[in-house]
């Protein structure tokens, strides 16, 4: 199992993110297996500037990749590429495993998906919701409009596993700055993988209005807020063009 995660600039939120982790990591190798499966954490440095890199140093066992391309698709590319190098470590025997950086999986997160994998299951798809850093209006906007149920219809990044030979005939994450999740998802289904979209394995992230993508997450929580009138028009816009929140940010 290879579990990619990228990161740029996270210091604040990698430490939740490999706390959440870990946890997810021992419930696995607790099942008693014949053969226990081997657990790979990469995490992908993508132009970080603080502290990030030496807190990701300091997890058991952690595969550090540096990435300057800025672009989230590539990085979590670059990740899986750490561990898997060649076409033969595609294996159907081998499943990969995606979050971020400022997401915090459940304990159940892994043992679920190789559940999943064990009964043919090549791809799963999972949940998110934001953490209480975001506005409670703003908050139950986003619960109106979605379905967090089994059979959503929702793709994530954060919360994503794939068997690693469907992968790999999917043609991996493209290297794109945004939307690389669902571009992955999109060349799946036309291999006619079996998916599962579950809503049993919720990963909770950050519900910044400011993130590290220019669309992703943040940018969706953003119109949610310019909907409500929490941010006007000009301001996300400006949000969007200089990827920083003008003014103070008064969401979080």
């Amino acid at each position: 199992m290879v579990i990619v995660i990228p990161a740029h600039n996270e210091e604040d939120l990698l430490p939740r993110c490999l706390a959440a982790l870990g946890a997810a990591i021992e419930s696995v190798l607790a099942i008693l297996d014949p053969v226990p499966p081997t657990v790979s954490v990469v995490i992908v440095l993508d132009r970080c500037t603080d502290g990030t890199e030496s807190i990701a140093a300091g997890f058991p066992g952690v595969h550090l990749v540096r990435s300057d391309t800025g672009a989230v698709g590539a990085a979590r590319r670059a990740g899986v590429r750490g561990i898997l190098k060649s076409a033969g470590d595609f294996t159907g025997r081998t499943w990969i495993a995606s979050t971020d950086a400022d997401s915090a999986v459940p304990v159940n997160w892994l043992t679920s998906q190789l559940a999943f994998a064990r009964n043919d299951v090549h791809l799963v798809l999972g949940t998110v919701e934001p953490d209480d850093c975001l506005d409670g209006e703003i908050r139950d906007r986003w619960a109106m409009e979605q379905r967090l149920v089994e059979g959503h219809p929702h793709v994530h990044g954060a919360n994503l596993g794939v068997r690693a030979d469907r992968y790999l005939a999917a043609g991996e994450f493209p290297g794109i700055d945004s939307d690389e999740d669902i571009a992955l998802v999109a060349a799946l289904r036309g291999l006619r993988v079996c998916e599962i979209r579950t809503a049993r394995i919720p990963v909770r992230t950050s519900g910044r209005l400011v993130g590290r993508t220019p669309g992703g997450f943040a940018g969706y929580l953003r119109v949610q807020a310019a909907r409500l009138r929490v941010l006007g028009e000009t301001e996300v816009e400006a949000i969007d063009a200089a990827g920083t929140l003008p003014g103070a940010n008064r969401l979080a």
